[in-house]
């Protein structure tokens, strides 16, 4: 499920959980001779299916772009599992894919520090932390129930839209964290059309609060739920999806100006706005929506200094 808005830190509770690792592995025959993924790559696009990939690569200049065909995708290790919790789904589905954490080590430049950023074609984006790739291992699926993306299911809103040519998903997500009200949350986009490996501290940094309110932990907490859920669609720069069309400084501004409108709007939206898209936030309780109020106004007050 694909939310809009808002969905280590302070007074964050910590759930330590057992991890599942019984993925089926197997691999596809490798035809490439041993060459890297990234010198397999092209410089433009040869089908609709091609994975484009940016950001910091392995061996290529800063701010190369560069394409993946499927059949190379298909020709490295596979797991193979069933999912049977994942909303974009209406019954257990069979996947098969590549693990992210593998295409990191393959084509990041720095698989330690980087995490990677999917980008969906109406612009959402799922962010995965170094983290969330190790606890929960997410994988870039390549084929549902055995078939290419033009036969797979369409989108789980029922828009009619096309959920590949990639989607990410996991065998079975178990949340790792719960700050106030929210908890841990499974990044499933579909439609992903791109996948960008970035610097993980300084992805962070940009949406970061101000030096002199990063000792609040009613900030830090804020901060640390903004990260996992509001950067899906809004963005700060370069930096979050921009699928929803209202940047930090909007979102900071409603924050700072009408905080009662900001916290009805983020647990239900449509309470506000019936076209709203957005999807509620109705477990938010009035704690955590303080916490995203002081993390937003922190951009407002940083801006009148």
């Amino acid at each position: 499920m694909r939310g809009w808005l808002l969905p280590v830190l302070g007074a964050a509770i910590v759930i330590a959980l057992p991890r599942l690792h019984s993925l089926s592995t197997h691999t596809q025959p490798n035809t490439s001779g041993g060459v890297s993924l990234v010198t397999r790559s092209t410089t433009e696009r040869k089908s609709s299916t091609d994975l484009e990939i940016a950001g910091d690569l392995a061996g290529s200049p800063e701010g190369n772009v560069r394409y993946i065909a499927r059949q190379d995708l298909l020709s490295l290790p596979q797991v193979s599992f069933r999912v049977g919790n994942d909303p974009n789904f209406s019954v257990p589905t069979e996947v098969s894919g590549v693990l992210l954490q593998n295409l990191v080590h393959d084509l990041a430049a720095s698989p330690a520090n980087d995490l990677v950023v999917a980008i969906c074609a109406d612009n959402y984006r799922g962010y995965y932390p170094v983290a969330y790739l190790t606890e929960h291992l997410p994988v870039l699926v390549l084929s549902v129930n055995g078939l290419p993306p033009e036969r797979w299911p369409k989108d789980p809103e029922r828009h009619g839209l096309e959920m590949g040519p990639y989607l990410i998903t996991h065998q079975d997500f178990k949340p790792a964290f719960k700050i106030l009200a929210h908890e841990d949350e499974p990044q499933i986009p579909w439609g992903v059309t791109r996948l960008e490996f970035r610097n993980e501290k300084q992805v962070l940094a940009v949406i970061a609060p101000p030096a002199s309110e990063a000792s609040d932990p009613k900030v830090q907490q804020g901060f640390r739920i903004a990260q996992q859920n509001c950067l899906r669609c809004h963005n700060l720069n370069d930096v979050g999806g921009k699928k929803a069309g209202r940047p930090w400084p909007i979102l900071s501004a409603w924050a700072a100006a009408s905080p009662d409108y900001f916290a009805a709007y983020v647990r239900n939206p449509k309470s506000k706005n019936p076209h709203a898209e957005m999807y509620p936030n109705p477990s938010y309780d009035d704690a955590t929506l303080q916490a995203l109020i002081a993390y937003f106004r922190t951009f407002s007050a940083q801006e009148t200094r």
